[in-house]
């Protein structure tokens, strides 16, 4: 699927699309995968402040500024393609019933800080078990 991510920092809830991929296909597990350099997948609750939790805790940890050494593109570039190191380009989710296993306040969440590229690809894939 593609996700339009525009311009800015994002965090988008992928959840919805993931659990109508899984509808149907009993027990397994769904992979979530993103094939970017800059662009990751995360499990977290959202909603409640946490998608700006995140950006604000990965702007800290990664500014966005002139200290990296890939550079180009927006000025700090460069940490969008450390991030996925933090927040890794693929996820697992147990499927039971073809309904997804996660908790509560659980949401799957595509997390992209490269404002230069405003078009992401999610793959899911299911592996019957």
């Amino acid at each position: 699927m593609t996700v339009r991510t525009g311009r800015r920092e994002r965090v988008h809830d992928l959840t919805a699309e993931a659990a109508r991929f899984v509808s149907g296909r009993g027990d397994g597990l769904l992979s979530v995968f993103v094939p970017h350099a800059t662009a990751g997948v995360a499990i977290l609750e959202l909603g409640s402040g946490s998608d700006e939790d995140l950006l604000a805790a990965l702007a800290d940890l990664l500014p966005a500024d002139g200290r990296w050494r890939h550079q180009h593109g927006s000025p700090g570039h460069g940490r969008s393609h450390v991030m996925p190191a933090f927040v890794p380009p693929s996820l697992t989710v147990p499927v039971f019933g073809g309904r997804l296993a996660l908790g509560t306040w659980q949401s799957i969440a595509l997390v992209d800080l490269n404002v230069d590229n405003p078009d992401r690809t999610v793959r899911f894939s299911f592996l019957p078990g």
